[in-house]
């Protein structure tokens, strides 16, 4: 059963003479997992390697690494442990040694591995996929009541007229959040059972 952190968790070792932190962290979207990245990365490092999982979306990056060395063995850590809704971002300061491609999927993925391992877990909610559209003005309230129910915001669409939004929500939450949405737009929003 998938699962995401209970909180924040970090692994450090040294490899060669180069220094790795890894820090983990649960996320509830795309724009959560940026905003961690964004506090966490350290300028002064020599590579801010990174990795995450929500649902059917994933992003990962080398951040100057030889390509596939860092983010994808990150991303396959988050995966065969299986964690959900997870941001895991590797720093590394150079310590004048080379790892080469082998050493370095080693050292990250293998960073990625241990502080996941040692962390605590939380298991996963079964949620439903459903979609609708709000407009701009109510984009903030309806993020809200979703937040209060631990639903998750999978993906939104800006268009001229408002946003089109996939979320997932558990299934006993739906009536809920349907009757707050009908109250927020007047009985104008309408969820949608999302076809996968």
């Amino acid at each position: 059963m998938p699962s995401t952190l209970a909180g924040p968790c970090e692994y450090r070792e040294e490899i060669r003479k180069s220094r790795f932190i890894t820090l983990a962290a649960p996320i509830n979207s795309p724009a959560d997992a940026q905003a961690f990245i964004e506090q966490n990365s350290d300028l002064n490092a020599t590579h801010n390697c990174w990795a995450w999982k929500l649902g059917a979306q994933y992003r990962s990056t080398d951040d100057g690494e030889p390509g596939g060395t860092a983010g994808r063995p990150i991303l396959a850590a988050i995966e065969s442990q299986d964690f959900d809704q997870v941001v895991v971002l590797v720093i590394r300061w150079y310590g004048g040694i080379q790892l080469g491609t082998g050493g370095l999927a080693r050292a990250y993925g293998g960073g990625a591995n241990k502080c996941l391992q040692q962390a605590e877990r939380l298991p996963l909610i079964n949620r439903v996929s459903l979609t609708f559209d709000c407009t701009f003005s109510e984009l903030a309230l309806v993020r809200l009541r979703l937040s209060e129910l631990n639903g998750l915001i999978e993906n939104e669409h800006f268009t001229a007229n408002g946003v089109e939004l996939a979320i997932a929500l558990s299934p006993e939450q739906i009536d809920t959040f349907q009757r707050q949405l009908s109250d927020i737009s007047r009985g104008r929003i309408v969820l949608q059972r999302h076809s996968k």
